[in-house]
């Protein structure tokens, strides 16, 4: 693992390459394309969200970063890279992306501990089984990373027991505990209250300033946080405006972007949209 982190740390000092870049990147699912020559660079440290309808696109071409979906063969100009490299293996991504989304979330319904699912993070398993050997320095680090998020508390209380808004801020522990360059949130308030809603974003507050990219996958405005500065409107699979938030947030274009009429309020660097 550190000998990761140095390979990472060299490639960032040695060539400054963009986080995560796309160009022309074409993905085909069932006989559909799911991305239609996708192009898009994020840079290191950025916070970005990636807005879209339900079934735009948006959690294809997250899978898409993590290997999880390939590019067609042969598209011109196909380019899909990672900190400037185009190879890398699954295990290496979890030094690169931590990733947090609602499938993640029914998946880890079980009774397993908040913190043996945060450990679970380094193995990219579901909870901690005998061939996992767990060190001091990553328990600690677990426990670190659960303090930072304001739910030490949580450690000893099962997955199945907790309610939506704290299983959400485990996973977010989950994601984090390897120390990633970038957290991605695929539809992240999906199912939670008001008051969930509030604690969970002030989270993701904490997170982009300390400075880790947050990449934020979602159809609802209301996610985006005020740190967030540009915006990327999906739509059917191709990219229809990427630009400042303040430019892309506008009534027209979540009009188009929607398929009816929008309105957009801002307040205090939140949004809203009404139809």
């Amino acid at each position: 693992m550190m000998a990761m982190t140095e390979n990472i740390r060299k490639i960032l000092q040695e060539t400054s390459p963009a986080l995560l870049e796309l160009k022309n990147v074409t993905v085909v699912r069932g006989g559909k394309k799911v991305l239609d020559s996708v192009s898009l660079s994020i840079e290191p440290g950025e916070h970005v969200a990636i807005i879209g309808p339900n079934g735009s696109g948006k959690s294809s071409l997250i899978k898409t970063f993590t290997k999880e979906y390939h590019p067609l063969a042969g598209a011109d100009g196909l380019v899909l890279k990672i900190l400037g490299k185009e190879t890398w293996n699954v295990f290496e991504l979890r030094e690169l992306l931590g990733i947090v989304s609602g499938e993640l979330q029914q998946t880890c319904c079980r009774p397993i501990l908040a913190l043996d699912a945060v450990l679970s993070g380094y193995f990219s398993s579901i909870g901690i089984y005998y061939n996992h050997r767990v060190t001091p320095e990553m328990e600690t680090r677990a426990r670190e990373v659960l303090k930072f998020l304001e739910i030490p508390y949580l450690a000893d209380r099962k997955m199945s027991e907790l309610s939506t808004g704290e299983a959400r801020k485990v996973l977010i522990a989950r994601a984090l505990v390897h120390d990633p360059l970038a957290l991605v949130l695929d539809e992240p308030a999906n199912s939670l209250d008001l008051k969930a809603l509030h604690t969970f974003r002030e989270s993701v507050r904490k997170i982009a300033r300390s400075g880790k990219s947050v990449i934020l996958v979602t159809h609802n405005l209301q996610d985006v946080i005020p740190e967030i500065s540009r915006v990327v409107l999906i739509r059917e699979g191709k990219i229809i405006r990427d630009g400042p938030k303040e430019e892309v947030l506008t009534d027209s274009n979540l009009s188009e972007l929607f398929s009816l009429s929008v309105k957009v309020l801002e307040k205090e660097g939140y949004y809203q949209a009404w139809c």
